[in-house]
């Protein structure tokens, strides 16, 4: 019986575990309509769980909104040719992906046009 509980036990916390994975990776985004925002960069994070880019951009009305693009890990970026300096301070950007299904102004990142006009995109798709 004692044996028995704790194989039940040991079941039991890596589902919790696993349950606690997922939830982590899954981003609580509008997976239905992709936003699209251009702002001048404030600041490029390149660490992981998600690389983040700051963006200042200026809303319809006129008015200035902070807005944060998150990416996925550092080596999915580094696999589709991001680098640390890939964008930069002052750097003025348009970021296009899901934004947080709870009106945030947080996207997960699908691509980026550089200031060059250059694709940069984090999935291969």
């Amino acid at each position: 019986m004692k044996k028995m509980l704790l194989v039940l036990a040991f079941v039991i916390s890596g589902v919790l575990s696993a349950v606690t994975l997922s939830a982590h990776h899954t981003w609580p985004v509008n997976n239905d309509r992709l936003v699209t925002v251009r702002g001048t960069v404030l600041d490029f994070t390149w660490s992981n769980p998600h690389p983040m880019i700051t963006l200042e951009v200026k809303n319809d009305a006129g008015q200035i909104e902070k807005w944060s693009i998150g990416g996925p890990a550092l080596n999915r970026m580094q696999a589709n040719g991001w680098t640390p300096t890939t964008v930069k301070a002052g750097d003025v950007i348009t970021g296009t992906g899901f934004q947080f299904t709870d009106g945030q102004k947080t996207i997960r990142l699908e691509h980026v046009i550089l200031p060059d006009g250059k694709e940069m995109r984090v999935y291969q798709r």
